[in-house]
């Protein structure tokens, strides 16, 4: 029997091993040979994620006539794989990528470091913040003050509580949007939101336009319904979008679903302007493409003086077009999973109806809570300490980086969580590879990207400040050395203990 559960093709990973970039070798140097560069880039991919565990791999013949190298190099690479713990092989079922006894599995998405940890590490892995105290106490305790009601009913709300869709609504009315109740369904966070909206109207292999970067999580969730991503390539630092290339690329691939990050894009931090959104409705409805708006970073504007446009779904006013994501997760509290979607009656209707075979409702407790939080003004008070701190982290993060790594390039953006940095050309895949090593988590450009793109880039997010961002900026430095250098192997220091 077959030890592996899927496949790559010669094509798709020699596409994979290209994008791959090195920084040119220190001079006097010794390049490595082919084979230890082609076994190295391989371990990557998987230690990435962008190859699976359990991949079969092309056979060495054709992955030599892909990569144009000889077939004794490609097996030179497959031994030196196999005797690392990443490759196994059997007569007759071939090669499929494996991890050695000890290393944890790759993951496609950004999952938080366990808290054990956090001692040792620097965590710049997850964009969130702790919870904003004591306003997510209060909001707990508001929360059980009210539930007693809600406990003699069978405590599901496929749409979500009626007291938080009412609330919901009036608060984008209050922007200018006229919204109904009927128009809200609250989620399981905005994946929840999410999954929902892809799996109502994007069925497997159905195209969805994303931008590129785009957010790694949830381009790992299309993936997994096994959509067809189109991406759609961002305009240089915090321009954003090119509408020319939109128009042409809804146009051209007629996708079903688009998704953007208008506001504080993430990784890149851009903000879209007016033109810029109804430029984008206005290519969507004319390709009969729905356009999902993420608005989870809308509300973390850090610099004041920053004039905030309107919500793209002010451009859509038969609502025909834009269906609208938000979530408490960016602006309150990760921990607070509670998302929702603003949408045209009917497609409420139809997604709360699909919502019956999948997670049946959101906590009632945590909508309780949200909606004591938006009806007290506590939500106001809390997003604004989030705002604060964000802004304090960032500024301590800039300052960090530019002086211990001054040939990084990066835009400062003016909200948001997250910072997008050109790394001195060098490989962000080996960098977090070599960072975890030194006590610091980072994610590399190709987990935001489609089919290895934006190795150059890593994205750093605003949720440690201070001496911490000092010390991490360090820990990044000295991973940028081992990678420069290339000693980032085995034998690089181990990290310090460091207590926040």
């Amino acid at each position: 029997m077959a030890q592996w559960t899927s496949a790559v093709g010669a094509a798709q990973l020699a596409r994979l091993i290209g994008s791959q970039q090195d920084r040119p070798a220190p001079p006097g140097a010794r390049k490595p040979p082919a084979y230890r560069t082609l076994a190295d880039g391989i371990r990557l991919l998987v230690l990435e994620g962008r190859v699976p565990v359990a991949a079969r791999l092309p056979a060495e013949r054709e992955l030599a006539t892909a990569l144009s190298l000889s077939r004794t190099t490609v097996a030179a690479a497959y031994e030196a794989l196999r005797g690392e713990g990443f490759l196994e092989s059997r007569r007759g079922a071939g090669s499929w990528t494996s991890v050695p006894a000890g290393n944890p599995l790759p993951a496609r998405g950004l999952e938080p470091l366990p808290p054990e940890s956090l001692g040792s590490m620097i965590d710049l892995g997850c964009a969130a913040l702790p919870a904003p105290e004591p306003w997510l106490t209060k909001a707990v305790q508001g929360a059980l003050e009210e539930l007693p009601p809600y406990a003699h009913t069978h405590g599901d709300y496929p749409a979500g509580l009626p007291a938080l869709r009412r609330m919901l609504a009036d608060r984008y009315t209050a922007r200018g949007i006229p919204t109904m109740p009927e128009q809200i369904m609250v989620t399981t966070g905005a994946m929840g939101a999410i999954d929902a909206i892809c799996s109502l109207f994007a069925g497997r292999g159905e195209r969805i336009a994303v931008e590129s970067p785009s957010y790694a999580n949830i381009l790992q969730l299309m993936r997994a319904a096994e959509a067809r991503l189109v991406p759609v390539a961002m305009g240089a630092g915090l321009t954003g979008w090119d509408m020319d290339v939109w128009r042409q690329v809804l146009r051209d691939s007629a996708p079903r679903l688009a998704y953007v990050v208008a506001d504080f894009h993430n990784p890149t931090g851009a903000l879209a302007s007016e033109d810029k959104r109804r430029a984008m409705v206005e290519a969507a409805r004319s390709a009969g493409t729905v356009l999902i708006a993420d608005e989870t970073m809308a509300e973390l504007q850090l610099d004041p003086d920053l004039v905030m446009p309107r919500p793209v779904c002010s451009f859509d006013p038969a609502g025909s077009t834009v269906i609208t994501v938000g979530s408490a997760s960016k602006a309150f509290w990760a921990g607070m999973r509670i998302g929702w979607v603003r949408a045209a009656p009917d497609v409420i209707r139809s997604l709360v109806a699909a919502r019956a075979y999948a997670d049946l409702g959101t906590p009632v407790l945590e909508q309780l809570a949200v909606n004591w939080l938006m009806r007290t003004g506590g939500w106001e008070e809390a997003v604004g300490m989030r705002r604060a701190q964000a802004r304090e982290n960032r500024d301590a993060l800039v300052a960090a980086v530019r002086r211990e790594l001054p040939d990084w390039e990066y835009e400062v953006p003016g909200g948001g969580l997250t910072l997008w940095a050109r790394a001195g050309g060098l490989s962000g895949s080996r960098l977090a590879e070599v960072g975890e090593r030194v006590g610091v988590r980072v994610p590399s450009g190709p987990r935001f990207g489609v089919d290895g793109a934006f190795e150059g880039y890593v994205r750093l997010p605003f949720t440690v400040g201070g001496p911490v961002a000092e010390e991490a900026a360090a820990r990044l430095a000295a991973a940028a050395r081992l990678v420069g250098t290339g000693a980032g192997g085995s034998g690089a220091e181990p990290p310090r203990t460091f207590v926040a």
